[in-house]
């Protein structure tokens, strides 16, 4: 009797091709702009207090999510049906995309944190005209794809301290680009969604 295709997929290689898909783009974006001269990991560089405890959080909850989720895929720790799991393939995969898509568009003004010193410019064209934070959209989507792929306790618990400190961090950044930007970026943020959408009439 044949298997559906969602029983039959090596879910184990489409979970590291996600994560291989997504963290190489994440080290090839860090490398040439090292190559360039600049300085992409700024997490907890010379900040307040609050900004800093805030980068340090989410430095160690997106770490930290790694071998939870290797772990997880190694040991085939998984708790949902195949069609849930293809689902969280296919999420995995929109996550990776959009991620792409958003570290591409910002160019050499992408940064890992608040940049202490830089000084970059407002992306407001390309993926980053319908959403304000694409690339945390694609962490949180690659973070959710995998965890329908293995799902579990362990990395439930990551998902969750992942997605919320990423939460944490738009905000923070937020602040950082009002007063950076004025009336430029608060014109922006009233057109487009902080992570989908953006206002109907307000297309430049």
């Amino acid at each position: 009797m044949k298997l559906p295709l969602e029983e039959s997929l090596p879910y184990r290689i489409l979970a590291l091709l996600v994560l291989a898909v997504f963290y190489g783009i994440y080290l090839i974006k860090q490398w040439r702009q090292k190559r360039s001269g600049i300085q992409t990991m700024q997490i907890g560089r010379g900040k307040d207090t609050q900004t800093h405890t805030v980068e340090t959080l989410m430095g160690i909850a997106t770490v930290g999510i790694i071998p939870a989720q290797l772990l997880s895929i190694v040991l085939g720790w998984s708790h949902l049906p195949a069609n849930a799991r293809f689902t969280g393939f296919c999420v995995g995969l929109v996550g990776d995309l959009i991620f792409l898509i958003s570290v591409l568009c910002m160019k050499d003004s992408w940064r890992a944190g608040i940049p202490d010193r830089d000084r970059t410019e407002l992306v407001t064209d390309g993926i980053y005209a319908y959403s304000r934070n694409p690339a945390f959209l694609g962490f949180d989507l690659q973070y959710i794809g995998v965890l329908l792929m293995y799902c579990n306790l362990l990395t439930g618990m990551f998902t969750v301290f992942a997605i919320v400190m990423l939460h944490m961090q738009i905000l923070q950044e937020e602040h950082y680009l009002t007063t950076a930007f004025g009336t430029e970026y608060l014109n922006y943020r009233h057109r487009v969604f902080r992570y989908m959408g953006r206002r109907k009439g307000k297309k430049k």
